[in-house]
C-alpha cells in the first residue's frame, strides 16, 4: 500500500462520528485551550509509580471530576474530542481569579482527540489501566448509522491490550439496544461481563434520557 493510500486508510479508521466544536468559546475558555491544556496532556513519566483510571467521551466532564476525587492518588485521564466540552472541564477545574488548576484536580490529565489516537501511540503502549469508564456513548440508534457505534469489538479487544486481569471496563447506557449489542460484540473479544450491578451514576447524559427507559444499564468487564 502506498504511503498516502495508507495515511488515508489510517484516518478512516479513526474517523470520529458527532461534532467536534459547538458555540464559540468565552475569552477564559478560549486561554484555557491554548495555555492549560498542552499542560495537562497524558505524560508517560507521570505514569511510572500510580495507578491509571481513563475515561472515554467524558463529555463536560462531571464523572471525571468525581472521579479525581474519590482517587487522589490516581493519574486521571480524560478524552473527549468535543473541544466544547474539553473548554467546559477546564474551567470547572480551574480558579477562575487566576485560571490556576484546584488542588483536588491535579491528578486529571487531558487527551482533547479521539482516544485511539492516544492508545495507538507506541510511547502509550505500556500503560496500564486500573479501571476504563465509557458512560454513555452515542447508541447510533439508525440502523444505517451502527457502524458508527465506538464499543464494536475492534475497540473493545483495543481497549483490552491495557488491562491486567484485574481492571476492569465500565460501561453505561441507558439505550438498551445499544446494551444488547454490546453484549454480542464482547463475543468476539477476550472480555467478559464480571457484573452488571452498579448505582446510577449521575451525568448530564443520564439525567436527559433520550432513550426514556426507566433506569441505565451497566457492564462491568474483564478480562477472561
Amino acid at each position: 500500500m502506498e504511503k498516502q493510500e495508507l495515511k488515508n486508510f489510517e484516518n478512516q479508521k479513526l474517523r470520529t462520528f458527532g461534532r467536534r466544536h459547538g458555540k464559540k468559546l468565552s475569552n477564559r475558555k478560549q486561554w484555557l485551550m491554548d495555555n492549560l491544556l498542552p499542560k495537562i496532556a497524558p505524560n508517560i513519566t507521570d505514569f511510572a509509580e500510580k495507578p491509571v483510571i481513563l475515561e472515554v467521551g467524558f463529555g463536560n466532564g462531571e464523572h471525571l471530576r468525581d472521579l479525581a476525587i474519590q482517587n487522589p492518588d490516581s493519574i486521571i485521564i480524560g478524552a473527549e474530542p468535543f473541544a466544547n466540552g474539553v473548554a467546559a472541564l477546564l474551567s470547572a477545574i480551574t480558579n477562575e481569579s487566576d485560571n490556576s488548576l484546584i488542588d483536588e484536580y491535579k491528578n486529571i490529565r487531558i487527551h482533547p482527540d479521539d482516544v485511539r489516537l492516544m492508545l495507538e501511540n507506541d510511547k502509550f503502549k505500556n500503560i496500564k489501566f486500573n479501571e476504563i469508564w465509557v458512560l454513555h456513548p452515542d447508541p447510533w440508534p439508525k440502523a444505517r448509522h451502527e457502524k458508527r457505534r465506538l464499543l464494536n469489538h475492534d475497540f473493545l479487544n483495543l481497549l483490552s491490550k491495557f488491562m491486567t486481569k484485574e481492571s476492569s471496563i465500565i460501561i453505561g447506557t441507558d439505550h438498551w439496544e445499544y446494551y444488547d449489542w454490546i453484549v454480542e460484540q464482547l463475543k468476539q473479544t477476550n472480555l467478559v461481563i464480571k457484573s452488571t450491578e452498579l448505582d446510577t451514576i449521575k451525568t448530564r447524559y443520564q439525567i436527559k434520557n433520550k432513550a426514556g427507559t426507566t433506569n441505565p444499564k451497566y457492564l462491568i468487564l474483564s478480562i477472561n
